[in-house]
């Protein structure tokens, strides 16, 4: 059985919620890179951002490491789940 690597790394999450932003950010200490197929599990409570604010504070999270068997299928299903977004049309004309 292979096992996964996993290994626990201090984070800074950074959330707002605004009318001219949305969005909820995690940066793994010293730029670690996430691969695909690897998981990324932040520890604490759950936090409640009201609307208008915007906070950064600092977490640890444990990274998994994924295979390589799992990283090519993780790759293979992206892949082809962005095969959906095309869209081929073999009629004349253009679209309206």
């Amino acid at each position: 059985m292979i096992r996964a690597r996993a290994f626990t790394v201090p984070c800074r999450i950074a959330i707002e919620q605004s009318p001219a932003h949305f969005h909820a950010h995690v940066e793994l200490e010293g730029d670690l890179a996430v691969h695909p197929g690897d998981r990324v599990r932040v520890h604490g409570d759950p936090v409640r951002v009201l609307f208008g604010q915007s906070v950064v504070f600092e977490r640890t999270a444990t990274v998994v490491r994924a295979g390589p068997l799992l990283r090519a299928w993780t790759r293979l299903a992206a892949y082809l789940g962005l095969t959906e977004l095309y869209e081929v049309s073999f009629t004349p004309g253009s679209l309206r």
